[in-house]
């Protein structure tokens, strides 16, 4: 016995124990503890296979996404010679992947590769932006002089309007027969309200700083003037255009009184008026013209990471909406 511990007292009352066993519990409080613990375990085991699953098919993703860059960016070994392949499809516009800022990125790689023995813009575009397709034009322009690299053209379906205005920038352009290539013009599309708005007795109360600032306005009648300037606006970028197409094409372009119409031709024809040189697809551009036939395509795409972030702030903004506009429509005291 420690000699400082004082010495039990044996008139003192038993202290209850923390170990002391817990009072039975009724059969009915039995149940509910057992159902409670059976449904614990069943979300649990839900909670386990539900994370199994997305990890699956978030792996099966991965070996997806792996497999399909590795189809289309084959490993060679420093400086082996091959074709740059740069795509433009769809809609040439800032905020799309046939945007300037993802062909331009994909050329200075293609133009920066020792190994690319030419470069190649396969095209499948209606057109689009005239700015953006500027500014490819005169990009392809100077890589081209600073590499000293020729650049292809090679068309599927479609070559038209802002995508020609690309292509016409190119050494030479090939077509397929059946192709679309043309439509060297400019528009400018909208509607007007004014009639239908008099019928359902609307008033367009429109105020300006600036005599010019309501021009075009859909909601307004479309005056004279603001017709004449818009017109002289789109004249002035087709000049553009036309300058465009007739420096990249030269001699070889059989000029009419259509050739800048608008109009549009299928390849046969495109190529008996000079707006292209030949018939073939890319593999025999990459074979038979350029003389590489491994093709490597330089293209810049959104991975997935990107897509699934998109996504994931698409889909935090429409919560918010949804709850800003749940706050907004709940009753207040």
């Amino acid at each position: 016995m420690d000699p400082q511990s004082p010495p039990p007292n044996p008139d003192a009352a038993p202290t209850p124990s923390a170990a002391a066993a817990a009072p039975a519990l009724r059969p009915t409080e039995q149940l509910v503890l057992e159902l409670a613990r059976e449904f614990l375990a069943e979300k649990r085991r839900e909670r386990r296979w539900r994370n199994a699953w997305r990890a699956a098919w978030l792996a099966l993703a991965l070996a997806l996404a792996w497999s399909l860059w590795t189809q289309q960016h084959v490993m060679l070994p420093a400086g082996t010679p091959h074709t740059a392949l740069v795509e433009v499809r769809g809609e040439i516009g800032a905020d799309t992947e046939a945007g300037a800022e993802f062909i331009v990125s994909g050329l200075k790689n293609a133009f920066a590769d020792e190994g690319a023995r030419a470069v190649v813009l396969r095209i499948n575009s209606p057109g689009g932006s005239p700015v953006q397709a500027g500014i490819v034009f005169d990009e392809i322009r100077r890589l081209r002089a600073l590499h000293d690299k020729p650049v292809y053209a090679v068309v599927d379906d479609l070559c038209t309007s802002a995508a020609y205005y690309i292509a016409s920038a190119a050494d030479s352009i090939y077509v397929n027969r059946a192709s679309m290539v043309g439509s060297i013009g400019v528009l400018m599309d909208d509607f007007g309200f004014t009639e239908l708005m008099a019928k359902l007795g609307v008033e367009r109360r429109l105020l300006t700083a600036g005599a010019h600032k309501g021009m075009l306005d859909p909601f307004s009648p479309l005056q004279p003037e603001e017709k004449a300037r818009t017109l002289a606006l789109l004249d002035e970028i087709h000049q553009q255009f036309i300058e465009a197409v007739r420096a990249g094409r030269g001699k070889r372009l059989k000029e009419d009184d259509e050739t800048f119409s608008g109009m549009v031709w299928n390849g046969d024809r495109a190529v008996a008026l000079g707006l292209a040189d030949g018939l073939g697809n890319l593999d025999h551009v990459a074979r038979e013209v350029v003389g590489a036939e491994e093709v490597i395509d330089y293209t810049p795409h959104d991975n997935v990471a990107e897509r699934l972030a998109k996504r994931f702030g698409a889909a935090v903004g429409r919560a918010a909406v949804q709850t800003l506009w749940s706050a907004q429509r709940a009753p207040r005291s």
